[in-house]
């Protein structure tokens, strides 16, 4: 177990400690997607405590929008809550990759376009209490079609609906997915905003 106690010298101003000092840092669990540690920290008030820590690579996820003003929604069957919901296509960033490329290689790979503009609306941190998780979210324009290339763990299917039409499932409750509503709702608005110039 990770040492409580500061070693001699230590400055105590606030920042975190464990981030390279190795022995402040304890590896619970690594495996294909998150990394898995245990942290001494001091908080910015002094306190010191120990923290667990999800490590994650990061991610990038789009939204595809049609010359007629529909999204490309995924649904997809997800283990972990329990059943199927409704997303934007999304991926994690392989190693070194950049977001915008990951962006436009998961709107191939889950929706089966390819986009002429990709335009990069915001980087969210997901879950900060405990990962540090940052999903880069786009807008994708300008579709042409090519080949979906679903992974055998990916267990989903396509839907189009209107811009609009999203915005209200969101507020129905039907889309539950916190990358997919904030990427929906920064189209939604920069679409708006587009059309009031």
């Amino acid at each position: 177990m990770a040492s409580r106690g500061r070693a001699s010298g230590e400055p105590n101003d606030g920042t975190l400690t464990g981030m390279s000092d190795r022995a402040k840092v304890r590896d619970i669990y690594e495996g294909r997607v998150v990394h898995l540690t245990v942290e001494e920290i001091t908080l910015p008030n002094g306190h010191r405590m120990e923290i667990e820590i999800i490590r994650h690579p990061g991610a990038s996820a789009v939204v595809p929008l049609t010359a007629e003003g529909d999204v490309i929604l995924v649904r997809q069957y997800r283990h972990a809550v329990g059943g199927y919901i409704y997303e934007v296509p999304a991926g994690k960033l392989d190693k070194g990759e950049p977001p915008e490329v990951c962006a436009a290689r998961e709107l191939t790979e889950e929706a089966g376009v390819v986009a002429g503009r990709l335009m990069h609306l915001a980087s969210i941190v997901t879950t900060p209490g405990f990962t540090d998780e940052v999903i880069h979210l786009y807008l994708a324009e300008d579709l042409t079609p090519a080949a979906t290339a679903h992974e055998p763990d990916e267990v989903m299917t396509l839907l189009r609906r209107p811009l609009g039409e999203t915005v209200a499932m969101i507020a129905r409750g039907e889309i539950t997915d916190g990358k997919s509503i904030c990427a929906l709702f920064l189209a939604e608005r920069t679409v708006r905003e587009r059309a009031s110039r």
